[in-house]
């Protein structure tokens, strides 16, 4: 069983990186699909990580050791914090500390490493991005906090292999105040990938600009990193809401080696499935204003208070 967890591990560290860009380009291919367009193939955005990697990076002439060094750190800290979540099994040897506000912590270390970059330079772009970027964590964390209270109450734990296992094996059904958690989540999901409506990531318009005004700077390798750790960020999310609110399929601890395949299938299944639906959703929807996004996020706050208060009022009756 030992030797199970430890492949499982692995394999997982390996599956996170390896359909990253997949996902990112089946993302692409839907929405340009849906306009009508031919776009780009599924493994574009492979071969424009390859491309980046190829190319040697320019520094100017007063980055310092923390523009330098952030890419590698923001990289390190959200592959670390996607391969903490179970995706295809809940038998990982990191299961242990799959904690969710561990998670949550592991992601605002890299949203402040990201926007100290952005300023280090000087430029007017990347104070304007940091800014922005802090703006949306100050709303995107609360909820995702609160998300995390109303799944507690209910579990009566933050570990992710927990909520996953108490999901499948408990008769949890339809409730009202896990579905308000679950539309929180995906709100703050699409800001903190700077997704439409908050950000559109296929433009450079710099009055609307909130990540890729903080990595304007940013060539080569280090830009190779940078979009790549995106990508892991857009797949961490995605799995995040299929390991609390959909984790059916998942191989559980007592299960055979047979079912891990099971597992790896429905995982990119559900994967499909959202990105399929990401790419309808930003194909329907326009983007807002910079100032409409504490609106948008506040309502995400908004709904994660109303499920936990209505998760533990419904539990004391």
């Amino acid at each position: 069983m030992t030797m199970m967890a430890v492949l499982a591990q692995g394999i997982q560290m390996v599956l996170v990186l390896a359909l990253a860009p997949g996902l990112t380009g089946l993302v692409r291919l839907v929405k340009a699909r849906l306009v009508g367009r031919r776009g780009p193939g599924l493994i574009q955005p492979y071969r424009d990580l390859m491309r980046l990697f190829r190319k040697d990076a320019v520094l100017a002439d007063n980055a310092s050791w923390l523009f330098r060094n952030t890419p590698y750190l923001v990289f390190a800290v959200v592959w670390f914090a996607a391969t903490l979540v179970p995706t295809f099994t809940t038998l990982l040897p990191l299961g242990p500390s799959a904690d969710f506000i561990a998670v949550v912590a592991f992601l605002g270390s890299a949203r402040f490493f990201t926007a100290l970059a952005g300023m280090d330079i000087g430029t007017s772009f990347g104070g304007i991005g940091a800014s922005r970027e802090m703006m949306i964590g100050s709303l995107a964390e609360p909820a995702v906090l609160m998300v995390i209270f109303t799944i507690s109450l209910l579990v009566h734990s933050t570990s992710l292999t927990q909520i996953a296992e108490y999901i499948v094996v408990s008769a949890v059904g339809i409730r009202v105040s896990l579905v308000m958690a679950l539309i929180s989540l995906i709100i703050v999901a699409i800001a903190e990938n700077g997704r439409i409506p908050v950000d559109n990531p296929s433009t450079h318009l710099e009055l609307t600009m909130v990540h890729e005004a903080m990595v304007l700077e940013y060539s080569g390798r280090h830009l190779a990193l940078i979009e790549a750790a995106a990508m892991v960020r857009l797949q961490l999310f995605m799995s995040l809401i299929i390991c609390v609110f959909a984790p059916y399929g998942m191989a559980m601890k007592n299960d055979t080696p047979g079912t891990l395949l099971v597992g790896i299938g429905l995982y990119g299944a559900k994967l499909f499935c959202g990105a399929v639906a990401l790419g309808l959703f930003e194909t329907s929807i326009a983007k807002m204003r910079v100032f409409r996004v504490g609106e948008f996020l506040g309502s995400a706050l908004l709904l994660s208070i109303l499920a936990m208060i209505y998760l533990y009022i419904s539990r004391a009756l």
